[in-house]
């Protein structure tokens, strides 16, 4: 009974930003609990993680799109549902950072992360949302939101602005859609070892200061989000919606 609630067999899951980092850790872990997969990258397809997704004996389509661009998010959902047949899973990973102070962050670099972070965001929810609406199955949404989305972080002003609205966007999601059987929650990472953060691994004096702050006393890897995604994906999470789920290590309980 407890394994068939995290079940994901018959379920067909998108991931953007999967060819790499928690994008594709979370793509291989809703293959390994039965789903099939289209796995979404940015400039180059998410080559290396399909072949994971089909060697755990899942169906697979490798999908290319800019998140920045307005027609991506209808186009995603369109292909994956002709490739494999439906759509049930939706995990809104791709995002962007542009670090440096406040003061010199120019309209530009505003605009893009702003732009893939909580228009792209919006747009697969709206586009995810009209198809599980209309197909009378329902389904499950997890957008990737962020410690961010609970605090204001540093020279990070963009990233914090678009991850607060990305957990006011789960919730107001869940507000209308969690009665019509879509969940939509979210998954707040904390500090995890990926190429967006490694800057901070690499000053020495920030590493030491976020280490001294993680109970956990690590940084967290990619497959720190396995269980999460899953959870938030299966029937065991059928009567959680509009919640933003911290995984950091016991970070923001410091």
């Amino acid at each position: 009974m407890a394994t068939s609630l995290f079940s994901l067999e018959g379920r067909v899951a998108l991931v953007t930003g999967a060819s790499r980092g928690l994008g594709a850790a979370i793509a291989r872990a809703l293959a390994e609990a039965g789903a099939d997969v289209a796995a979404h990258g940015n400039a180059t397809p998410a080559d290396a993680t399909c072949e994971e997704v089909r060697s755990l004996g899942r169906r697979e389509v490798a999908l290319v799109a800019d998140m920045a661009d307005p027609a991506s998010p209808d186009r995603l959902v369109r292909e994956t549902v002709e490739a494999l047949g439906g759509l049930d899973i939706v995990v809104n990973n791709a995002g962007i950072i542009r670090r440096g102070p406040t003061v010199d962050t120019s309209d530009e670099d505003w605009a893009a992360v702003i732009d893939v972070n909580l228009h792209g965001v919006f747009r697969l929810c709206r586009a995810a949302g009209r198809h599980m609406l209309a197909s009378g199955r329902g389904g499950k949404i997890i957008n990737i939101a962020s410690l961010l989305s609970f605090q204001g972080g540093l020279n990070v002003p963009a990233h914090a602005a678009s991850k607060s609205a990305v957990a006011g966007l789960t919730r107001e999601l869940s507000n209308e859609w969690a009665a019509k059987g879509i969940n939509v929650n979210a998954i707040a990472p904390g500090y995890m070892r990926t190429d967006n953060t490694e800057a901070l691994q690499k000053d020495e004096t920030r590493n030491g200061q976020i280490l001294e702050r993680i109970p956990a006393g690590r940084w967290g890897e990619s497959f720190d989000l396995d269980g999460a995604a899953v959870f938030l994906a299966s029937r065991a999470s059928e009567y959680v919606s509009g919640q933003i789920l911290a995984v950091d290590g016991g970070w923001l309980g410091r």
